[in-house]
């Protein structure tokens, strides 16, 4: 219930029991419905103009499981066992595939390679490196910086994260996030 709904409401609770009590007006049930009106939505369908609400661009989850399957499928032409995920741009994950004989710390390494990413709108390989900079970077909860993680883009803006974990390098978990986010291109 919007403010004004309440106000309304409470006003017309209070009148009506003002007027119950001193006995002058009868109250009716029928005039709470009155206020009812007042509750429209704030935002018509259609409505450009409103600048108290935005809209953004989520990443499918058919589109997430073709970019985490096209990035497992890379790894896998490598021979690397490897786990995939992908989040949106708010870091809730969409879809993580994890490759057969991934090691267990590649399941929570690659979401939060992926929020990285997402996070920053920049590969990981290149955060990674600005932690000699500002090295409390590494402190921030749910992020890691390691190599192995890209954005998703649409309009320059990020749209989700997609982290690989496993391979013996970060540079191998990038090149295969990479091709994940490729995927989406086709």
């Amino acid at each position: 219930m919007n403010t004004r709904t309440r106000v309304l409401t409470g006003t017309a609770l209070a009148l009506a029991l003002g007027a119950g009590t001193f006995g002058a007006v009868s109250a009716s049930a029928s005039a709470a419905p009155a206020a009812a009106p007042a509750a429209a939505s704030a935002k018509k369908d259609g409505d450009k103009n409103d600048k108290n609400f935005t809209t953004t661009t989520h990443l499918t989850i058919d589109a997430a499981s073709r970019a985490a399957q096209a990035a497992l499928e890379a790894a896998q032409k490598e021979n690397q066992k490897v786990t995939v995920a992908v989040v949106d741009r708010n870091g809730n994950t969409i879809v993580t595939l994890r490759g057969d004989g991934a090691g267990p710390q590649s399941y929570e390494s690659a979401q939060r390679k992926a929020f990285t990413a997402v996070s920053w709108n920049a590969p990981t390989s290149v955060l990674a490196g600005r932690l000699a900079q500002a090295p409390n970077l590494k402190d921030i909860p749910g992020t890691l910086f390691l190599g192995g993680a890209v954005p998703v883009q649409a309009d320059g803006a990020p749209v989700a994260g997609i982290g690989v974990a496993g391979a013996p390098s970060g540079d191998l978990d990038e090149k295969f996030a990479k091709a994940g986010a490729d995927a989406l291109a086709k």
